[in-house]
């Protein structure tokens, strides 16, 4: 219990101004559920938010009982979001934009707390690694991204379950959790404890601790990428030439952040390889889709005079 209060009051401490109220991302799974006892000790007023994506028979029950359960604990109040889980990209990135979107309506201005634990993290920073798209997607899960905060990222999920058995709470256990279909689910069952076996213990924690050095070494490169982007640029395009003689990792952050502000979606170290290449090595060629645009186009980055361009493109439409 106590590992578990002492990472909330320090977020807090941290994150959040003196007596302003919380809300929680409660799932009724044992990180969620410890997360709300604490927070409830140590923030004073908390909103428990239970999202029912209603991918399994029980759903609706499961939520009732983790918003009663939040009540029991303290919070002043535990509403049942119901979302519709579908889109692109596979069940999981669909169910976590469903989440992250009814979280986001309902938290009436307030911070949303989330229960990701040390574990998570060192799972993110593997699948970041497997994207091999650069440093910032083995960064993993900032503790503050406003307005999500994850106070326990410095807490294993063993200690969320003694506090819950401390607590006498019953955790809701997701069979989505155990089902190997899931990338993550593998990592955490099979890939992490083989690491774990043969490099002799401590790789989740040394995951973490790489992921907040890149954090904070990220943060540094995000100013002087700022800098770079203000100078280049002319509030519309960008000069090849202030670009080209600037360091490669600075201006790839510069041209990032350029794509994002200008509609840009879902980029990738390709687009942004391709791109880049449009400034270091042109030799003719094209403009480069970088996603993003309105329904019936698509955002397009090409060179022209000189200045790096971005332009929205009509896409044919498919008979």
């Amino acid at each position: 219990m106590l590992a578990v209060r002492r990472a909330v009051r320090e977020w807090i401490a941290a994150y959040a101004p003196a007596g302003r109220a919380v809300a929680v991302a409660l799932s009724g799974g044992a990180d969620s559920l410890a997360l709300t006892a604490a927070a409830v000790v140590e923030a004073g007023e908390v909103d428990a938010l239970v999202v029912d994506h209603q991918l399994q028979d029980g759903s609706k029950a499961v939520a009732a009982d983790a918003a009663a359960t939040a009540l029991a604990l303290g919070c002043r109040s535990a509403r049942v979001l119901a979302v519709r889980v579908d889109g692109d990209g596979g069940m999981e990135a669909a169910a976590r934009r469903a989440r992250y979107a009814a979280l986001d309506e309902a938290r009436a201005g307030l911070p949303v707390l989330l229960g990701h634990t040390l574990d998570d993290q060192a799972e993110t920073v593997l699948l970041g690694l497997a994207r091999g798209s650069g440093g910032r997607s083995i960064q993993g899960m900032a503790a503050w991204a406003e307005p999500w905060g994850r106070p326990l990222l410095a807490v294993r999920r063993a200690q969320t379950r003694r506090l819950c058995l401390d607590l006498a709470l019953t955790p809701h256990e997701d069979p989505h959790n155990a089902s190997p279909e899931f990338t993550r689910v593998r990592l955490r069952t099979e890939a992490l404890p083989l690491l774990e076996d043969v490099l002799g213990g401590g790789v989740a924690a040394a995951l973490a601790r790489t992921a907040e050095q890149l954090r904070e070494d990220g943060a540094v490169l995000d100013t002087l990428a700022g800098e770079l982007l203000h100078t280049a640029s002319d509030g519309r395009t960008l000069s090849i030439e202030t670009l080209a003689t600037a360091p490669a990792a600075l201006r790839r952050r510069a041209i990032r952040s350029w794509l994002l502000e200008g509609g840009a979606k879902a980029l990738t170290g390709k687009h942004l390889h391709a791109v880049d290449q449009l400034i270091t090595d042109w030799r003719g060629q094209g403009g480069v889709a970088v996603g993003g645009g309105e329904p019936g186009s698509r955002l397009v980055a090409e060179r022209e005079h000189g200045r790096l361009a971005l332009r929205r493109e009509r896409q044919a439409r498919r008979r």
